[in-house]
């Protein structure tokens, strides 16, 4: 409803504008009977084709004229005259007729038509006329000989539209071809990326997993202590080497990236901490929230959390025991990893320094925030906090 208010507000205007100045200025041409009557019937028919103008333009200029020349002919036949402003109405008809008709056939078939009615109203005029006074001639022509230029203000305005439709067309295009571009870029680099992950790091994964294999099959000639580090280390190859194959499958190609095995969740988390504890660790979980009511993306960044910061912990501390409890508090899940003081060194130089970035960005992702820093015994404090809402189960 509210769009349509617009255009019928111009067309009201546009009606006031060429309409009533001819009601205005009839009084001071001729006040005669004949004279309103025709001016009457005239604008009143053309109100009507001045509101098709839109929907049928060449229709609305013949339709126009031919009221034109009958209101023209009708008065000089009575002896009366018309305002000279009457002619403002078919102006507006040939602009439109220009603007909306992209036809050239349309706009020359309504131009022809409107010559055999301009014959047909000379040839009336003359024989309904006696009077000079009365017969069409130079006025009249002089009238109407500017009248083209409605028409030709019409057509450069539809071909300006017309011009900038095309170069919005051309930029959009242009805009397409360039995020295509782009995308194939991105792919391509996702490819180089995947190649050489695979070349480097599955090869290694590989290697790790086959040896852990040969010394569990040989586990009968190992102490106890390293036929369960030899487990740990196979089922820690095993589950790198899957994690693996998701991730090189999602870089070759993002539209299948669903994944070889269910995603991690707080469900697993007991798990992990027991490859921690395989590697001679020791550590504690609390689990403070239901699994299953727990968004699976927050469950997956928060298990990722868990699973950094006890990476970090074996490089950097070894040994040292560690705490994880993950609550879901008001409107929020809280994950906490405290490892205590290390009984000896951890390696130096271990890692590239990108695990807390990379949980940071994580979390951040959803929403959340992480804090990392020396705890007050000497050890290391991650805590990572994500907006969830509960899952009902």
């Amino acid at each position: 409803m509210d769009g349509r208010w617009p255009g019928w507000g111009a067309d009201a205007g546009l009606v006031v504008l060429t309409f009533v100045p001819a009601l205005l200025s009839q009084p001071y041409v001729d006040t005669s009977g004949p004279a309103w009557t025709s001016l009457t019937v005239y604008e009143t028919v053309g109100v009507g084709v001045l509101l098709l103008r839109r929907r049928l333009p060449a229709t609305a200029f013949v339709v126009g004229f031919g009221a034109f020349l009958a209101a023209l002919v009708g008065s000089a036949a009575a002896g009366a005259k018309l305002s000279p402003l009457v002619f403002l109405p078919l102006a507006v008809l040939l602009y439109s007729l220009g603007h909306h008709v992209a036809s050239w056939r349309r706009t020359v078939s309504a131009v022809l038509g409107v010559s055999v009615l301009s014959v047909a109203g000379l040839w009336l005029n003359r024989m309904t006329t006696d009077s000079g006074d009365f017969q069409g001639g130079l006025d009249v022509l002089a009238a109407l000989a500017p009248m083209p230029l409605a028409w030709a203000m019409g057509f450069a305005a539809r071909t300006r539209q017309e011009l900038l439709a095309a170069a919005e067309r051309r930029a959009a295009d242009a805009r397409r071809a360039q995020a295509l571009e782009a995308a194939q870029a991105t792919q391509r680099e996702r490819a180089r990326i995947a190649g050489e992950m695979h070349d480097v790091v599955a090869h290694s994964l590989t290697l790790l997993v086959v040896h852990a294999e040969i010394l569990r099959a040989r586990g009968g000639e190992l102490p106890g202590w390293a036929r369960v580090q030899a487990d740990g280390l196979a089922a820690a190859g095993r589950q790198s080497s899957g994690e693996l194959r998701a991730l090189l499958r999602m870089l070759r190609d993002p539209a299948d990236a669903a994944p070889l095995r269910p995603v991690p969740g707080l469900g697993e988390l007991e798990a992990l901490l027991d490859s921690h504890r395989a590697a001679g660790a020791t550590a504690a979980l609390t689990l403070g929230v239901t699994p299953e009511s727990v968004p699976q993306p927050v469950q997956l960044a928060a298990y990722r959390v868990v699973q950094e910061a006890l990476v970090n912990a074996r490089r950097h501390a070894p040994g040292a025991p560690v705490r994880v409890r993950v609550d879901g508090l008001a409107g929020e899940l809280r994950c906490e990893i405290v490892n205590g003081l290390a009984p000896r060194r951890g390696t130096a130089g271990a890692g590239i320094g990108l695990g807390l970035v990379s949980m940071e960005e994580r979390v951040g992702a959803l929403g959340g925030g992480l804090t990392a820093g020396p705890a007050g015994d000497g050890g290391f404090r991650v805590v990572a906090t994500m907006p969830w809402e509960r899952v009902d189960v």
